[in-house]
């Protein structure tokens, strides 16, 4: 018999009370430190003491506090470009700037949860996150053979700190409940917060914002000017932004609330102004097997949501100034070959993709950007399998892909999302990311996270579940 489970989507109660209030303390105690920094002159004092006070607040937060280190470390991801670009605008552009290290570390924090059920990892959930983190060790050695040590180290923490997250959520899945109301509360203000800026970036362009995009010379963003710009919100590139907001809309969507309509009404409208297809059309998958996993009384309620919003966005969208930016991107679908940036990529793939398909031993991480440069590419390889191949060979890839897919197929082999709506989502935000392996990088860095978050608290949720049920068994065998 099967235990008792929630059967409609999760309430959200928005209250303002601050709890832990220590907890809180210290993360409103940087946040004040940083306001400080950047009000009274001293901004260059952040490109060292940002990500060091980060990583400071973290670790006291992962020891006291682990459900508000884990909502801190998402907000690091979601807002510490825009903070940098504050920074930039006062001090002058810095490339690489130091203090987007700052998520990374407070990720990495999430190694001490390694090390503790290091000697579990060969238990079913976990041997996958072996294979994985073997493949970008074994990136990361032959990098160091191969190039210097600075920027492999980086890529080690682009490629791994995403990792170790995912990890982290498998790891403490007893307390997943707690966790899914974490996720779920940063994902609904998330998207709000970081909907609202992004269309307020669309129509104003801050100073900050127009100087980063001159500074970059990140010509595929739009023009420097406002009503002319692909949005990126708080984020540091189209990419990551596109990749949390079908994401995160797959996760509001799952909620009730008094926030659920308009941060999504914000948040769809800015995903459609990150003018970002191949997000388009994985949310859109997302959004389908996500309706299918449910059971039917849940799937009414949803399409029920949708057509509300749809609804109430429809007379946004076909409105200057955001229709012509949006009609003009749906437009291209029906002719992909005159499109600017499906050449661009298909003539970086024609040049590198026989590369990456000999490489046997790899140039190690780091590799694929480099051999770009080298090629005077127009556009990067934002192909995954392609980065993975040139960075890990076919020895590193091997073992990382075996431990992805491991992932995946273990999380679509629960039934969970046929009553929690959350873990619906997460399928579906998995999904929506797989999918994205031929075109994009969803595997490292911010648009990493997402994905191997979502991947490490749906195994969580199954575990929990299978847990739970056991226990309800027990308790009737033991009533009999």
């Amino acid at each position: 018999m099967k235990a008792r489970t929630t059967t409609h989507a999760l309430p959200q109660s928005f209250s303002f009370g601050l709890q832990p209030a220590v907890g809180w303390s210290i993360i409103l105690g940087f946040v004040v430190f940083t306001a400080l920094c950047l009000a009274t002159g001293l901004s260059q004092l952040l490109n060292l003491a940002f990500p060091a006070g980060a990583l400071l607040v973290g670790v006291l937060l992962y020891i006291r506090y682990p459900i508000l280190y884990h909502g801190f470390s998402w907000w690091m991801w979601f807002l510490t470009p825009f903070v940098r670009r504050l920074v930039d605008q006062k001090i002058g552009f810095m490339d690489p700037s130091p203090m987007l290290l700052a998520p990374f570390l407070v990720a990495m924090v999430t190694v001490i949860t390694l090390g503790r059920h290091l000697p579990q990892l060969g238990h079913r959930a976990g041997f996958p996150f072996i294979l994985v983190i073997a493949g970008v060790a074994y990136g990361f050695l032959i990098g160091l053979i191969q190039r210097p040590p600075v920027g492999v180290c980086l890529n080690f923490l682009q490629s791994l700190a995403p990792i170790l997250l995912g990890f982290h959520l498998m790891a403490n899945w007893r307390s997943y409940p707690a966790y899914r109301r974490n996720i779920t509360h940063v994902f609904v203000w998330g998207v709000l917060i970081m909907g609202s800026y992004g269309i307020l970036q669309f129509l104003v362009l801050p100073e900050w914002d127009r100087f980063w995009l001159i500074s970059t010379e990140l010509t595929s963003h739009g023009n420097p000017e406002p009503l002319a710009v692909r949005v990126w919100s708080t984020m540091n590139s189209v990419e990551p932004f596109g990749t949390f907001m079908a994401a995160g809309l797959l996760v509001v969507l799952s909620t009730s609330g008094a926030l659920q309509i308009p941060a999504i009404i914000v948040g769809f409208l800015a995903f459609l102004l990150t003018a970002m297809r191949a997000a388009w059309l994985a949310w859109l998958i997302g959004l389908l097997a996500q309706a299918k996993s449910l059971k039917s009384s849940l799937q009414i309620r949803l399409l029920a949501t949708f057509l509300v919003i749809a609804l109430l966005l429809a007379p946004l969208t076909t409105m200057e100034p955001f229709s012509e930016m949006i009609s003009e991107r749906i437009s291209t679908f029906s002719n992909l070959n005159k499109d600017g940036s499906v050449e661009a990529r298909r003539n970086t793939y024609r040049e590198i993709a026989g590369q990456a398909v000999t490489e046997v031993v790899g140039g190690g991480l780091g590799a694929a950007s480099d051999r770009v440069d080298r090629t005077d590419a127009d556009s990067a390889i934002d192909s995954a399998i392609l980065t993975l191949l040139l960075n890990l060979g076919w020895i590193g890839t091997s073992f990382y892909l075996s431990g992805l897919l491991l992932l995946v197929f273990a999380v679509f082999q629960g039934s969970e999302g046929n009553f929690d709506p959350f873990v619906a989502a997460a399928h579906a935000a998995v999904l929506s990311a797989m999918i994205r392996l031929p075109v994009n990088d969803p595997i490292s860095g911010v648009s990493g996270v997402i994905l191997w978050s979502f991947l490490g608290v749906s195994i969580a949720a199954r575990m929990y579940y299978q847990q739970l049920h056991q226990m309800t068994r027990t308790k009737l065998n033991n009533n009999l």
